[in-house]
């Protein structure tokens, strides 16, 4: 009688067994549940910054609406003989192309900042490949030139829209430096949140438009020329391939 006992309570724990295994098995918001128990994630992420041990920074500026002072922008980084990415979002090409090409004639880099700017975890794969592919054209149509960085709007992302940018050949880019440029922070304000953030590695995200940038990416430039800096821009700043990107977006050599 004893050892029915035991032989039942044996079958009822590898029951119970089984059940965990399968519950760990069932997908949660898209990630396994054993990721979510275990505490890991196969969440992708895009590049934050990348990890080197050169004194060297990117900055960047977003364009999606108002063009009156990305000229100026242009010209300032020029006089300072540094390259930037400016992404663009495909409304804005189609609004300003002399804009698009003056800063490629500058040899300035361009990304696709999508092409209406909305929030990319929204739609569908479909809608997605759109919106990159659409805004990629209208910006090889100005400037004769391949795109191969993306910046996802509001920088929102999910994997969906990594794998679709991937399969583009799009490196999906954000910012660990936040300028806070677009809340109307004014030139020091956004020079001290630069200045005290930045590392080596460091991707700056800036606006073309916002109501400080030309004063605030003037003090910023000299600041980070004193700190030891060289400024470029994002392309020039993450490694091509032979990399790994780790869980909190820092891009590695391999």
């Amino acid at each position: 009688m004893p050892f029915c006992v035991i032989k039942s309570r044996t079958i009822k724990i590898i029951f119970a067994m089984a059940i965990v295994v399968v519950l760990l098995c069932v997908s949660i918001n898209g990630s396994n549940s054993a990721q979510v128990f275990f505490g890991y994630s196969a969440r992708k992420v895009p590049i934050y910054n990348v990890a080197t041990e050169e004194k060297q920074v990117a900055i960047s500026f977003d364009a999606a609406w108002g063009a009156d002072k990305t000229e100026d922008i242009v010209e300032l980084l020029k006089e300072y003989e540094v390259t930037a990415t400016f992404f663009l979002v495909g409304f804005w090409v189609d609004k300003y192309p002399e804009k698009v090409k003056a800063i490629d004639d500058a040899g300035m880099e361009i990304g696709t900042h999508s092409n209406t700017h909305p929030d990319m975890v929204k739609l569908d794969a479909a809608t997605m490949k759109s919106e990159l592919t659409t805004s990629v054209d209208k910006i090889k149509a100005v400037t004769k030139k391949d795109v191969k960085l993306f910046r996802a709007p509001f920088g929102s992302y999910n994997n969906t829209l990594l794998d679709t940018a991937e399969a583009l050949n799009l490196k999906t880019i954000q910012w660990d430096v936040d300028s806070l440029d677009w809340k109307g922070l004014s030139a020091g304000e956004i020079t001290k949140r630069v200045t005290t953030k930045v590392k080596n590695g460091s991707i700056i995200l800036m606006h073309n438009n916002s109501d400080h940038v030309l004063d605030g990416a003037r003090m910023i430039l000299d600041r980070l020329k004193l700190q030891g800096y060289k400024v470029t821009s994002v392309g020039k700043l993450i490694y091509e391939d032979n990399y790994s990107i780790d869980r909190n977006g820092v891009q590695r050599p391999n």
